[in-house]
């Protein structure tokens, strides 16, 4: 059984897409997706700079044209398929469309108003995000309640991202909960809680000017792990999740409980496959960074189940 996870936000650095853009067809397709969303994604993903790439409204839609890119030049023409598909975040766009939902101009259409939007929301906003590693989950999340803050990602293997506002933060780095230990994080504001709403509402406009129709294979949503099999019901997950925690913890008890034996993710790899080798030592993994790595991947593919 062979699931194909697509990354989220955080995952780029500079210059990740400059050998993915060698391929012709791959460079002309992010050309016109440059053009379509009225953004340099070839000027992004090779000479800008961390700062950049970090901008919510230019991180989304570099990661899922790579994404996206990636799996073209890695699976297209190699009569391999998948059992599951899943995202983190932003990367469920990028897994619809490889799931076939929808297409790459929708994917990209609807990230850009995503990016953009959550942009929006979070300026002014006087909130952030601080990852909370260790500790016990219970214990965690209740002193994150009693902050006011919210578990905006769980990502399983002792890693929960709090989110709300900057006070509420600066307490929690000055006393964590037993047993764990404090990072901030440079962002902009409270992603996947209640102050994205207005991003929610601007999805969901776009959402109703695509075409959807259902995955050719089951899609795990962040929201509880469930596996989702109608394209309209992901969609609505898409649009709901902007504001909603992430549960990528529940995620990979799915893939587990599934009997899925590989993931292999797209680029810019190595961050699920991460949390995935911690969380669930029983699935082998497979993180596509750079072209270098196609050929390794079709192997892995067709070795849990890919044709």
């Amino acid at each position: 059984m062979l699931a194909l996870l697509a990354p989220g936000q955080g995952a780029q650095t500079p210059g990740f897409l400059t050998p993915w853009l060698e391929d012709a067809t791959s460079r002309a397709l992010v050309e016109n997706w440059s053009r379509l969303i009225d953004l340099d994604l070839v000027a992004l993903g090779t000479t800008a700079d961390a700062d950049e790439i970090r901008e919510t409204s230019h991180a989304q839609p570099l990661l899922v044209a790579a994404g996206l890119i990636s799996a073209m030049q890695a699976f297209a023409g190699q009569d391999i398929t998948f059992d599951f598909f899943a995202g983190h975040s932003v990367g469920e766009i990028t897994a619809a469309s490889l799931a076939q939902s929808f297409d790459g101009d929708a994917a990209l259409t609807l990230v850009n108003v995503r990016g953009r939007a959550m942009s929006a929301a979070a300026t002014g906003s006087n909130t952030g995000m601080s990852a909370v590693l260790g500790g016990e989950r219970e214990v965690v999340v209740a002193a994150l309640i009693a902050l006011g803050l919210t578990p905006a990602n769980e990502n399983g293997g002792g890693q929960i991202v709090a989110a709300g506002p900057l006070e509420a933060l600066a307490l929690l780095s000055e006393n964590p909960p037993a047993g764990s230990r404090v990072r901030p994080l440079q962002v902009s504001g409270a992603f996947h809680t209640s102050v994205m709403q207005p991003a929610v509402t601007a999805l969901a406009d776009a959402a109703r000017e695509i075409t959807v129709v259902d995955p050719v294979a089951p899609v795990i949503s962040n929201r509880d792990g469930a596996i989702i099999t109608g394209g309209d019901e992901f969609m609505a997950r898409i649009v709901g999740q902007v504001s909603g925690p992430v549960r990528w913890d529940l995620c990979m008890e799915t893939l587990a409980a599934q009997g899925v034996t590989g993931v292999i993710e797209v680029a810019p790899g190595g961050t699920l496959t991460g949390l995935i080798k911690r969380a669930q030592p029983g699935i082998e993994l497979f993180a596509i960074k750079t072209p270098d790595d196609i050929s390794g991947a079709r192997d892995f593919a067709r070795n849990h189940g890919g044709k």
